[in-house]
Formats: C-alpha cells, structure tokens, sequence
C-alpha cells in the first residue's frame, strides 16, 4: 500500500509539472496600440483625425501607442504591416491601395485585432473589422450648404451664377462618394445648380490645391469643397485670397481661414477608434464586423462652429432640420455605387 501511495503522489507531481510546462494561448496585448496609415500625420484633416482617438487612448487607459506613416510610398507598406504586427496584438490601419496586404497579414496571424478603418476589407478567417464612414449623408449637407449659398447674392462677393466647385486628391470611390453626394445636394436645393470637380492626383501639394481653385473660381464658382487631404489646406487659402467661399474636410477646418471656410465636413476616424478599443478593453469586441458610421452615430457630420458667422441662419437652420430628416429616415441620401 505505501508503494502504491507513492507511485501515486509521483504520477501527480510529474502531471503537474507537465502542465506547467504546456503552452497557453497568448492574450491579446491590449496595452500596445498601433495606428498604420498609407499616408502622413500633418494633414489637419483624415490621417490627423485618427491621431487624436489615438492620443485619446493613451490619454483615457495609459497604452503605448506608435503611429507608422507609409508616407505614400508603396514599398513602405509590407515592412510597416510586419512592424506593427510585431509591436501589438491591436493594429488600427487605413488600407487603401493595400487592402490585400491587409488580408493576408491578418490571415497570417489570425490573433491579432484587426481594425480597417475607412474602407471594407473582409479576409478568409473573419478577423479584420471594417469601419465604414458613409460619407454620403455629411456629404449631401455639404453640398446643401454650397448650394444655398451661391443662390444667396446678399453674401458677399457671391455672383449670379448658379456654380459651385469641388476639388479632389485623387479619383478613387471614397472621393467620388463625397463628390457625387455634395452635388446631390446642391441639386436638392435647386436643380440648376452645376457643380464642377478637379481631381489633383495628388494628397499633399498645396500650391495644385490652391490652382486648382482659383481655376474654379475663374469659371464663376462662389464656394469650393475641398477633399484633397494635405493638398486641401491650399483650397482652404485660396478662398481667403480671393475673399470667397470654401468647405473643409474631416475636421473642424472653419478656423483656420476665418470667414471664408463657411463649414467643414467632418469625418471621425478617432471616434471609430476609442469606440471598438472601449469593446475590446471590455470584451464585447466582436471580429469580422462591418460597422456603419453615419451621422445617426456621430460618425460624420457637418459643423459650422468657428466659421466667422458669415452664414446666414436661414442656411444653418436648414442644414439642422435635414440632418434630423437623415437620422429620422424621412430623408433618404443616395449611396454612391461605384
């Protein structure tokens, strides 16, 4: 019997000291965050929207976030995407041009949290969440405003004709989303309304986003929308030197050329960031989802705050009441089909 009993308490102390050595599935590290970009910080608009939910992060749980700027360069991405992956289990990336990097990296290490942000990329093992801005619904505000602007003579330096102007960085579906609902707009308030678009083929020169609406201006255009993120900060100045009209973009451009950047379409990349981080740190973080962000969710929205004033109420106002119609779903906003 005491042969037995220690034959016994060997075979435990042998068992226990094997699952000790077993491996465990690691844990997300959620105390490391990183935000991948395909473009650069110092936009004042798209790239540095997601800096501040970035920002807000550190600010609100005390991770350790790094922010990898592609800067443009297609050769960055593939080292960046394996960088990230190396530092964190949690990547927030904007993607566009590679979406499919983005999938295989998140086939490849199907442990970490992938969040696209701006675009819908869905991988073969269901792990990357998409955030999808639908830009049309801000958009189409945007394009009210415009409109309802260069029919107002009585603001001033606005002419007779029934113009408006919008300038693009490059020609891709988010872009010719926001173009195709902005004239949606101003069409709604008046079918007369022509609308005339530049695309730059460029995201950071401002001295193309400046020519390109003055080129506009020229035609007889009282206002111009810019979506050209770096290179927009040029649309913005040339509406200061002309004294006319502009919309910024993502953030809150309105003052940085006071009374002339009337309002400013604004897309919240750092909202979508401090909003999935909150589930993951809770856990009710789901991957693989689709997740709209629209105006009902605060996603995207036109302000008019610090503009200067020099908006008549009647306009203001107007905007308010179709932005509830949106939310409410009395008002139906097309959606761009590419």
């Amino acid at each position: 019997m005491k042969k037995l009993v220690m034959f016994l308490t060997v075979l435990t102390i042998i068992a226990v000291a094997v699952a000790g050595c077993s491996p465990k599935a690691a844990e997300p590290t959620t105390t490391k965050v990183v935000y991948l970009i395909n473009g650069s910080l110092g936009d004042n608009a798209f790239y540095d929207s997601g800096q501040k939910g970035m920002d807000q992060l550190k600010a609100d749980y005390g991770v350790e976030i790094r922010t990898i700027e592609c800067g443009y360069d297609p050769a960055q991405f593939e080292p960046s995407i394996e960088a990230a992956v190396g530092y964190s289990d949690v990547i927030f990336v904007i993607s566009y041009g590679f979406e499919d990097l983005v999938m295989e990296y998140a086939d490849k290490y199907p442990e970490k949290i992938f969040v696209n942000l701006d675009t819908v990329v869905q991988n073969e093992k269901g792990t990357v969440t998409s955030v999808d801005y639908i830009e049309e619904e801000s958009a189409f505000l945007s394009g009210v405003v415009a409109g309802m602007l260069t029919l107002d003579t009585s603001i001033p330096n606005v002419n007779e004709q029934k113009l408006i102007g919008a300038v693009g960085g490059d020609q891709d579906p988010v872009i010719d989303a926001f173009m195709f609902a902005y004239e949606n707009g101003a069409k709604y308030v008046d079918p007369e309304i022509v609308m005339e678009r530049k695309y730059l083929g460029d995201w950071v020169d401002t001295a193309k986003g400046k020519q390109a609406t003055l080129q506009l201006y020229d035609m007889g255009a009282d206002i111009v929308f810019q979506i050209a993120a770096a290179a927009g900060m040029g649309v913005l100045q040339a509406s200061g030197e002309r004294d006319l009209y502009s919309i910024g973009v993502d953030t809150n451009q309105n003052a940085l050329v006071p009374g002339h950047v009337v309002a400013s379409d604004i897309k919240d990349i750092g909202l979508a960031i401090t909003n999935i981080y909150a589930t993951i740190k809770d856990g009710t973080y789901e991957p693989g989802q689709v997740l709209n962000y629209g105006l009902a969710t605060k996603g995207v929205d036109v302000t008019f705050e610090d503009n200067g004033d020099i908006l008549p109420q009647s306009i203001v106002d107007k905007v308010n009441d179709l932005r509830q119609q949106i939310i409410d779903g009395t008002l139906k906003v097309e959606i761009y089909v590419p």
